[in-house]
Parts: C-alpha cells; sequence; structure tokens
C-alpha cells in the first residue's frame, strides 16, 4: 500500500511541476507580448494540468475512504470528498 501511496505521490508532484513549467510560460508569454491566442492557449494547458493533479489527489483520498471508512483520509468524510470533487468538475 505505501507503494502505491508513493506512485500517487509522484505522479501528483509531475503533473504539479508540469503546471508551474506551464504557468511560467504564460507569464513568458504576457511579459514577451505574445499573441492572446498563444497566451490562452498556455493558460488552457496549466488549467488542465491543475485539473488533473487535483482529480488525482481528490481520488486517491476517496479510494482511502472507501478502503478504511472508520479512517477517511486526513480526518475527512466522503461528503466532503465528493463537495472537493465537484469543485474540480
Amino acid at each position: 500500500m505505501v507503494d502505491e501511496r508513493e506512485a500517487q505521490q509522484r505522479r501528483i508532484v509531475n503533473r504539479l511541476k508540469r503546471a508551474r513549467g506551464q504557468l511560467d510560460a504564460v507569464i513568458a508569454a504576457v511579459e514577451d507580448g505574445d499573441p492572446c491566442r498563444d497566451v490562452v492557449t498556455q493558460l488552457s494547458a496549466v488549467t488542465h494540468a491543475l485539473n488533473r493533479a487535483g482529480f488525482v489527489v481528490v481520488a486517491t483520498a476517496m479510494e482511502d475512504c472507501v478502503a478504511n471508512p472508520e479512517s477517511p483520509r486526513d480526518g475527512m468524510t466522503t461528503q466532503e470528498l465528493e463537495k472537493l470533487f465537484l469543485a474540480l468538475a
């Protein structure tokens, strides 16, 4: 189980690092006066990367909740996790 959690954590960190790189590209595009289309395209990529990372975080927490309902991850209830998941949608 620990290996799976570590793998999930690596996936989340990788997605967030990718989003950070894409955000740096958005900032550079704005500073350089790049065309609006390019800025919006990069911004869309950042949004997508962050959403994917968020879905992985919530999905992992939900798996923990289902596997061990007496001890939800970070003290969160299934309802709280559902609310977070829907906030990402």
